[in-house]
């Protein structure tokens, strides 16, 4: 899955540390997420929406 999180998160100035402690999850999920290692569940795909203030579609997009 691609996702735009790199780009939104550093538009808000946010460091991947500082993300995580926003969510309540690790520094490396964020990074595992960043490079498409890692598939949020839905709750986490969901406090990523509302943190940025867009839609699950806007941030992940399915593979080709």
């Amino acid at each position: 899955m691609d996702n735009r999180l790199t780009h939104l998160r550093s538009e808000r100035g946010l460091s991947q540390a500082a993300l995580a402690e926003l969510l309540g999850v690790s520094r490396q999920t964020i990074i595992s997420i960043e490079r498409g290692r890692f598939d949020p569940s839905l709750p986490l795909a969901f406090k990523l929406a509302a943190t940025f203030e867009t839609t699950i579609e806007a941030i992940f997009t399915p593979d080709r």
